[in-house]
């Protein structure tokens, strides 16, 4: 096992390849605030990507209801299980990753999903008060009452648990942007990637007989597009770009200002201690810190504490980069906050999106003489 430093948990970790980043790494940011659980993203990749055979159950982007939703059924409560206590000291995870917890002859823990577990996707979401039989959760029932939406793809991680568990060496992670991929032809369907994925988004495919994941819409990637769960988000949820590590970031990446600048946007339970690639802006209205850490890690509350202040119209620079969220379907690789507006440029400097920071109202008479009528001001 090689020595890797991993950013998210701010120390070194074991792993089994050496540490290897690509050119620049494919990255998406997720507001849990504005999610309405539609499952537009879910069904734009579903018709695009796994409508065949063998298909039919998977759900490479879905929109899981926490805090007990889940696809499979318990991903996550049986991941933190096997992992043990899990602790950090200000910015760094003390516990175990999965490959520090992982038993003697394997390189991580894992555990692997069974047909049933996909049978019932987000069973017990609405549970509120039952008992429910969980160790590592840092959630007791009954909760107060709240519930937020967490849209979920393949995170493409800067350590893939997938990759490493492979023994036919069939995953790779593309060194122009990250993004993890299968190469089928080598694939056996051994699925011990599919039990070593904590995220368990790597799924099999019973008709083809290897394994099939989220290809983070690389073709579109790689024309400057953003992937079509972004592009076609309702909510405007979705930001995608590319990250840089903390030490590289640049305050003109939207991508890197939300993930290092202003802390708003954390990993889904970097403990694992994977470097996950697609972040999210926790949910502003959950009391638990417990909870929130164990989802986000430290910073959860600081980062909802920013995002608030952006909201009232504290931050105008961090409103900019929030508002452009599926703004436009090209992959924004620098903005601007001017005056009273937003500028996004595309890679190659085209300028592809401009918006207002406050959307301009205008208030007209009640009574109209000309067409006699009377109107009702809407904003």
């Amino acid at each position: 096992m090689a020595d890797v430093f991993n950013w998210q948990i701010n120390r070194a970790m074991p792993y089994p390849y050496d540490e290897a980043r690509p050119i620049r790494q494919a990255a998406a940011v997720f507001d849990t605030n504005k999610c309405i659980g539609c499952q537009t993203c879910t069904m734009a990749c579903k018709t695009c990507w796994t409508s065949g055979q063998g298909q039919e159950y998977m759900l490479w982007n879905n929109v899981e209801t926490k805090p007990w939703g889940s696809y499979p059924l318990a991903w996550d409560v049986r991941e933190l299980d096997l992992l043990g206590p899990q602790h950090w000291t200000g910015d760094t995870y003390t516990g175990k990753t999965i490959f520090e917890a992982a038993p003697e002859g394997k390189n991580n823990i894992g555990w692997t999903p069974n047909d049933m577990d996909y049978a019932y996707p987000n069973r017990g979401e609405d549970e509120v008060n039952v008992t429910i039989n969980v160790k590592r959760y840092h959630l007791k029932l009954p909760h107060d009452m709240w519930f937020f939406y967490l849209p979920r793809v393949c995170n493409h991680c800067t350590y893939p648990a997938c990759l490493q568990a492979c023994t036919r060496q069939s995953i790779y992670k593309r060194p122009e942007d990250g993004i993890v991929l299968v190469d089928q032809e080598r694939c056996r369907g051994y699925r011990i990637c599919f039990e070593a994925c904590p995220y368990k988004k790597i799924f099999y495919n019973h008709t083809t007989r290897v394994s099939e994941k989220c290809v983070f819409c690389f073709p579109a990637v790689e024309q400057g597009y953003q992937p079509r769960c972004m592009r076609n988000c309702i909510g405007k949820i979705r930001s995608f770009g590319f990250v840089s590590t903390p030490a590289n970031a640049r305050e003109d990446n939207p991508i890197d200002f939300l993930v290092h600048v202003r802390k708003v946007a954390k990993p889904l339970y970097p403990q694992f201690g994977l470097e996950p690639n697609v972040y999210y802006i926790p949910p502003i209205h959950v009391s638990s810190n417990d909870f929130l850490t164990m989802l986000f890690g430290a910073g959860a509350r600081h980062a909802i504490d920013t995002y608030r202040a952006a909201m009232e119209g504290d931050d105008p620079e961090l409103l900019g980069a929030l508002l452009l969220a599926v703004s436009t379907d090209r992959i924004i690789h620098r903005y601007q906050v001017t005056g009273d507006t937003v500028i996004g440029w595309a890679e190659d400097g085209e300028e592809v999106v401009r918006i207002p920071l406050k959307v301009p109202t205008i208030e007209r008479a009640p009574f109209d003489p000309d067409l006699n009528v009377y109107r009702h001001n809407i904003t």
